[in-house]
């Protein structure tokens, strides 16, 4: 990816985003230097670059955001993430959270259900010169079969309840971060073990957009 003067101009601004990120308790550096590398003001609205670099969501269309970085992180750290290992993503959105992934050294494999998010975010992630194992339009509830089972799965979305194909695609010794609940959510932590055996842990609370059925 080669920087632009816009991309210079946003060089400190992301520095301090990473040093808030870090008092805040995201202590995974190898999350940390992911963000740090990353042009979130390519991943919105150009009307939006001001607050590229603000602890917040943004909008980018279709009644979804670009999640506040500070909650990318806080669930990137928990998956606990290696080089190398296969990532499921459900819901791609603006492709900032696949690039974190790609980033850190996963294979990802990720889902998108509104075609005009998908189209754009394909488009964006290849000029930014970060390339997916699959991109896929789909439904997010049926996971993607075809390339089980992952190492980790991030749902960037909020269910009501976990996915039981999700939970299948997940591999032995493998963890799934999601968000569940309606209005605020717990994020949760799901852990299969080398049995097979599912264990879940719960963290802070957050407000995501709903994970949607089907396709749009």
């Amino acid at each position: 990816m080669t920087p632009n003067d816009n991309d210079l101009k946003y060089f400190r601004p992301r520095r301090e985003l990473v040093e808030l990120l870090r008092s805040k308790g995201i202590r995974d550096e190898s999350v940390l230097q992911a963000i740090e590398r990353i042009p979130r003001h390519r991943f919105i609205d150009p009307a939006l670059g001001p607050y590229a670099y603000e602890d917040r969501p943004l909008p980018i269309g279709s009644e979804q955001t670009i999640s506040q970085p500070f909650t990318v992180a806080y669930m990137t750290q928990l998956l606990d993430l290696k080089p190398g290992m296969k990532v499921l993503e459900i819901g791609t959105g603006s492709g900032y959270q696949t690039a974190v992934l790609l980033e850190m050294g996963a294979r990802v494999y990720s889902v998108e259900r509104i075609k005009s998010l998908y189209e754009e975010t394909k488009e964006r992630l290849e000029a930014l010169g970060y390339y997916p194992e699959r991109l896929v339009y789909g439904d997010g509830y049926k996971g993607l079969p075809a390339f089980a089972p992952y190492d980790r799965i991030i749902v960037t979305a909020a269910a009501p309840y976990v996915p039981p194909a999700l939970v299948e695609q997940l591999a032995p010794g493998g963890k799934m971060v999601i968000p569940v609940g309606k209005g605020t959510q717990d994020m949760w932590r799901i852990i299969k073990d080398e049995s097979g055996n599912v264990m879940t842990e719960k963290y802070e609370k957050f407000a995501f957009v709903p994970l949607k059925p089907g396709k749009a």
